[in-house]
Parts: structure tokens; sequence; C-alpha cells
């Protein structure tokens, strides 16, 4: 095992080569309608939500994105990670894995908020290959209150499922949240904690979803760490160039849906032209 140049663990290679096998890529965000046991769930059948997170995959990939992630958007407002119930392991391991056997692309797991642990158990049984975890290392107040970095627990929960070929995607200085907690450690300091304890990626987000990244923000975490660089917040047709100047991929949702809406179906179209000016 290599010492990453620069960097501050040892190497686990590049998680987007292993993953997708390519250095750049683009990840479209499944935002799954409200699961069982949500406040806005409205007794829907498994198999509606799941055609939704079907349809919206299959424009994805038809669009000619290079993965996905699965996400419980539609649980707002989200729990703190001790209170996520089984009911939502359960309901988006059947939808991850409908996904995987219709679309066959790379597929990651965020369960909102900052629910590591499951999954990691989702990823497991479905087959996921990957993890969006929102903060990994250190501490901030998000809108569900105090969060702390699960990466201990996480890490050592994921060595005991046998999942260690599970890739974990962390944001820095994560959107919908203040970071007060930290204020005297610098991004770049964030960013290295992050890599520190094992992560395999880093993001870089605006303030909440929809909000397009500060480049100034995105050359610091660039600058900070050699492990692979996501956008994951307002990436658009018209700052996708500027953008991958300095990252290596993006995770995009709410650009490419109707109306630009984070909750209406994926547009094929704009996922078609999106990838056009990608590549």
């Amino acid at each position: 095992m290599s010492t990453k140049d620069g960097g501050v663990a040892p190497s686990r290679g590049n998680a987007l080569v292993v993953v997708f096998g390519r250095l750049r890529v683009a990840i479209g965000v499944v935002h799954c309608l409200a699961l069982p046991g949500s406040p806005a769930y409205d007794g829907a059948s498994i198999d509606t939500i799941c055609d939704r997170a079907l349809a919206d995959a299959v424009a994805y990939a038809d669009g000619g994105l290079h993965g996905l992630i699965i996400e419980n958007h539609g649980d707002i407002p989200f729990s703190k990670p001790e209170d996520i119930g089984q009911e939502t392991a359960a309901a988006m391991a059947v939808i991850t894995d409908r996904v995987r056997r219709e679309v066959g692309l790379p597929l990651g797991i965020n369960v909102l908020a900052n629910g590591a642990l499951t999954a990691l158990a989702v990823a497991k049984a479905a087959g996921a290959s990957f993890i969006r975890v929102n903060e990994w290392a250190n501490a901030y107040v998000a809108n569900e209150g105090i969060i702390e970095g699960p990466a201990a627990r996480a890490t050592r929960y994921r060595s005991w499922l046998r999942a260690n070929d599970v890739a974990v995607f962390a944001d820095v200085h994560v959107k919908h949240g203040a970071h007060a907690i930290v204020a005297d450690r610098t991004i770049s300091e964030l960013t290295r904690d992050v890599e520190f304890f094992d992560a395999d990626g880093v993001i870089v987000t605006g303030q909440r979803t929809g909000d397009a990244a500060a480049r100034e923000e995105v050359q610091e975490v660039r600058d900070a760490t050699p492990l692979p660089l996501l956008i994951g917040s307002g990436v658009t047709r018209e700052n996708v160039g500027a953008l991958m100047e300095l990252a290596d991929g993006v995770i995009i949702g709410s650009s490419l849906k109707r109306g630009g809406a984070w909750w209406g179906p994926v547009d094929g179209g704009r996922a078609r032209e999106f990838m056009a000016l990608f590549r």
C-alpha cells in the first residue's frame, strides 16, 4: 500500500477508477418518494415508489451518466442517524436492488440525515458500490441538530459486514448547516481530516441543495488532498465546464429535473444535453 502523493493517509487507489472504471464521472441522484415511516408517506406501495425511482434511473442512464446515488430525499424532515428506522433501510434496499438490476450502473447510497451505518447496510444488501456521507469527520450543526462524524463506527461496521469494497465519498463543509463548532479550522484542515479518516473521495457543495459550490472553496479543497473531488450541488449546463477544471466529477440532480426542482421527474433531454457538455 503506497502513500498518496501529498496525502495524509495510505492510498486505497483511485476510487473513481475502482468504482466506475474512469477518472471523470457524472453521477445522477435518484430522489426517492417519501418512504414508509416518513411524514409525507401516503401509503403508496413499494412498487409505486420503485417505479418512480426506476423511471428516473433509466432517464439518467439513457442520458449517459456514469452512476447513480439512491437517496431518501422524500423523507423530509430528516431524522438524526440514531432515529432512522429499519423500515427506511428495508425500503431503500428493495429500491436499490431493482434499480441495479434495471440499469446496471454503479450505485451509491445516501441515507439522510448522515445515516452512514444504514447506508452501508443498504449497500451490502443491495449490491451498491459506494455511500455518500455528509459529515464523516468532526461535527457541525445541521437542520436536525448537532451531527457528529461517524467515521470510527462506520469503518468498523463496514469491516464487520465484510464490505470494505464499499467506497466512502464524504462532504467537506457540508451544505444545510453551520460550522461554528469547527470554525477554528480551515477548509484545508477539514479536508485533510476527512482523508485522514479513510474517506475515498471528497465532495464540495454550496449552502443548500441546488446551490453552486464556490470556486474558491473548490480550489482550497483541491489543493488540500489528492483524493478524487466531486462537486455535490448546484451543477448546471452553464457552470459544469468551469467546475470541471478543478473537479474529477459531479453529483447532479435538480438541474436535470423538469422545472429544475429536486422533487420533479428526471428530464431525459436535459440529461442528454448535460452529458454532451460534460464530455
